[in-house]
C-alpha cells in the first residue's frame, strides 16, 4: 500500500453546502407608463439594483420594461411599484401570433403597434383550423371519406 493510500483513510472529504434553490432563469415584461428620461432612469435603477437581474431594458415609447434573469416576477412588478409608477404586466402579445385578433377586448387603441391585448381566444364555430379539415377527410368518422381516394 502506497503513502498517499494510506494517508486517505485518514482524510475524508464530506460536503456540507445545501443546496440552493436558484429560480429559473426567465424575462419578465412589465407595462409602465414612463414620461421622462427621469422616470425612465427611476424605473431602470430600481429593477437593476435587484439580486439576480442579468439585463433591463427599457422602451419608453411604448412604455414597456423588459426584465431578464433569476427573478421572481411579482418582486419586479412590486419593485417598478414601488418607484410611484402604475405598472401591471405586459398584456399584450404580437398581432401575427393571434388567431383571431379582433374578438372583444382584444383591440386596444393603446397597445403599441403590431400588438393586441392578450385575452382568451374563442375561435369561431365556422372556421376551423387546415389541420382539422385535412385529418377529417381521411377519417372513419366521416362517410364520404372514401370518395377522395
Amino acid at each position: 500500500m502506497g503513502a498517499l493510500d494510506y494517508l486517505s483513510n485518514f482524510c475524508t472529504v464530506t460536503s456540507t453546502r445545501r443546496r440552493s434553490k436558484r429560480k429559473p432563469m426567465q424575462t419578465v415584461e412589465i407595462k409602465v407608463k414612463m414620461d421622462c428620461d427621469g422616470c425612465e432612469r427611476r424605473v431602470k435603477n430600481a429593477v437593476t439594483s435587484m439580486k439576480g437581474v442579468k439585463t433591463v431594458e427599457v422602451i419608453r415609447k411604448q412604455s414597456r420594461v423588459t426584465v431578464s434573469g433569476y427573478v421572481d416576477p411579482n418582486k419586479v412588478l412590486k419593485k417598478v411599484k414601488s418607484t410611484g409608477k402604475r405598472a401591471e404586466f405586459w398584456p399584450y402579445i404580437p398581432y401575427n401570433l393571434v388567431y383571431y385578433p379582433y374578438v372583444s377586448q382584444a383591440y386596444d387603441k393603446k397597445a403599441p403597434s403590431g400588438y393586441v391585448r392578450n385575452v382568451a381566444q374563442a375561435v369561431p364555430a365556422g372556421i376551423n383550423p387546415p389541420e382539422e379539415r385535412f385529418t377529417y377527410l381521411f377519417s372513419d368518422d366521416n362517410p364520404n371519406a372514401c370518395s377522395v381516394m
